[in-house]
């Protein structure tokens, strides 16, 4: 197993102990792990929060902040992560990024660009069953636009799991879909 360098990007709510914690356990597993903060500091307790904070700040000023964070990084060939918001910056990042050595998704996707293109990038997503934000039609043609870019996809599915399942400070939290979700996410850093 060769360590990855990995950005990974937190939620709608913000650089929550959640996130370092899962930082944290990339790194014990020898891993290089890098966790922006694109909302300067600020967490919500809430995703009505969340969403609202990042309706001000808007998608492209996010997106700035995310590839100014990662473009230290990206010559050594990053492994793109994130959780729901943070995996729609991720997914957006990575398939821009043709040294991106892959793209770990946790509880989201994005819309893809029309110009996207990549070279069999390993894309891993997991979500729940059934997710609000993520229903079954989306990730079906999500897929296919996947596939249809190159990405090689694996798509992991928690059923009865909250939305946020990994992060134990909220409601959706899942302990045992979560053990699952790093336990598979680990071995697919390991095969890149």
């Amino acid at each position: 197993m060769a360590p990855m360098n990995i950005v990974l990007f937190h939620s709608t709510y913000g650089l929550r102990p959640a996130v370092r914690a899962a930082a944290d356990r990339l790194r014990a597993a020898g891993h290089q792990v890098w966790t922006p903060d694109l909302f300067d500091g600020r967490t919500f307790g809430t995703v009505e929060e969340g969403m609202a904070h990042q309706e001000v700040v808007g998608r492209d000023e996010l997106l700035k902040r995310a590839v100014l964070a990662a473009a230290p990084y990206s010559e050594r060939g990053l492994v793109y992560a994130g959780f729901s918001l943070g995996a729609s910056v991720a997914q957006t990042l990575a398939l821009g990024d043709d040294k991106a050595r892959g793209l770990l998704l946790l509880h989201g996707t994005s819309d893809i660009a029309e110009n996207a293109a990549t070279d069999d990038l390993p894309v891993q997503l997991h979500v729940a069953e059934p997710d609000p934000f993520e229903t079954d039609d989306w990730l079906s043609a999500w897929y296919l636009r996947m596939g249809r870019v190159g990405a090689d996809v694996e798509i992991y599915r928690y059923a009865g799991a909250g939305h946020l399942y990994t992060d134990p400070d909220l409601d959706d939290y899942d302990a045992e879909a979560a053990e699952t979700t790093w336990r598979t996410a680990l071995g697919f850093l390991d095969t890149l």
